[in-house]
């Protein structure tokens, strides 16, 4: 069965405490009517600092969409093949040896996509299949693991290369002073992850289950506004509350593969912010220490997007407190109001190899 290995992460060198984004939000919006609201949703978030691609200063600055894409495209080309060579290596594969390369981004737009010019430069074959997915948003960590897992079911001795390439701060709109467009920019990071699902073989977390639900009439809780300067990320109020509806579909997804949501060993959870961590521990009635990985990334690196499952996931093989046999739960959320869900087991190659 399918195995995802240890994703490998990298957050750029620019780095802003929330000490320094609250400061920012005092200085830039001093007579904002709703200023001691943004302060104080930003202060609840959880974060202590977010890595950026660029210095602050270059961030607060709009030079319009032709120089944000290409500013987009230079970093991806500069940072992703370093990361996806760490997860080639910690899964012990060769690029000849990826089947699918699956690719997700919500921050910037390329067409011929990544995937195409990573293929092209770093010895990948040309028969390899290609899935870049623009539109999940944060769920799109979820989902490039499920359909990386469906490929490897359906072609068993394949390999499937996930990579998940957030820039949030490109997405900094100057004009946008809702607060909840204030709340994101505190909240968003940057960052790269990137991680091998091996259909033989491999030391991770074997896949057994997948699924995604999407909360009907969600739709416009979390969009984008395409716009002449570009996406315009907007959040609903409503957004933090989504657990309740969503806990009962990981519930269900668990007793179709007759486990239990609330029981299991490891869990790896999109921090969207705290208040998901804390409802989804009170509906699946587990205690807080359960979600430790999700947390430690919001609290470090702040939301980064559809990478946050992946460096969740980083941290519990650091931690090395996943046991043969032991299973597990991931969740992606983002726009639709979408899950994407799986279930599986940890399994080293030593062991099953004894």
């Amino acid at each position: 069965m399918a195995v995802l290995c240890k994703p490998a992460i990298e957050v750029p060198e620019y780095v802003i405490t929330n000490e320094e984004t609250l400061e920012l939000a005092r200085r830039l919006h001093g007579d904002h009517p709703q200023l001691a609201l943004a302060l104080r949703l930003i202060e609840n978030t959880g974060v202590r600092k977010r890595h950026l691609i660029q210095p602050i200063e270059k961030v607060l600055q709009h030079p319009g969409v032709d120089a944000r894409s290409a500013t987009y495209e230079a970093h991806t080309k500069a940072r992703v093949p370093a990361v996806v060579r760490r997860a080639l290596e910690q899964a012990e594969l060769e690029p000849q040896q990826i089947d699918l390369i699956v690719y997700v981004s919500c921050t910037g737009f390329m067409m011929p996509p990544p995937t195409s010019w990573l293929i092209d430069t770093m010895g990948f074959r040309p028969e390899t299949r290609q899935l870049p997915i623009a539109q999940l948003g944060c769920a799109a960590g979820g989902a490039a693991i499920n359909r990386a897992h469906d490929f490897c079911t359906a072609y068993p001795d394949a390999n499937a290369l996930i990579i998940a390439c957030e820039f949030c701060s490109l997405c900094y709109q100057p004009t946008d002073l809702g607060v909840g467009s204030l709340l994101s920019n505190g909240l968003f990071g940057d960052g790269i992850a990137a991680a091998v699902v091996r259909g033989d073989g491999g030391t991770g977390v074997r896949l057994e289950r997948n699924g995604s639900y999407i909360i009907p009439g969600t739709e416009e809780w979390i969009s984008y506004a395409v716009r002449s300067t570009g996406f315009h990320f907007q959040l609903d109020k409503r957004v933090p509350g989504t657990m309740e509806p969503l806990a009962p579909a990981l519930q269900a997804l668990a007793e179709q593969h007759q486990w239990n949501a609330g029981k299991m060993d490891f869990y790896i959870i999109h921090a969207g912010g705290p208040r998901i961590l804390d409802d989804l521990s009170h509906f699946l009635d587990v205690p807080p220490e359960a979600f430790r990985f999700s947390r430690a990334t919001l609290t470090e690196y702040g939301n980064i997007a559809s990478a946050v499952v992946l460096d969740a996931l980083a941290r519990m093989f650091d931690e090395g407190s996943a046991l043969e046999g032991h299973r597990g739960l991931m969740a992606g959320f983002g726009p639709g109001i979408t899950a994407e869900m799986s279930l599986g087991t940890w399994t080293s190659e030593s062991e099953s190899q004894s």
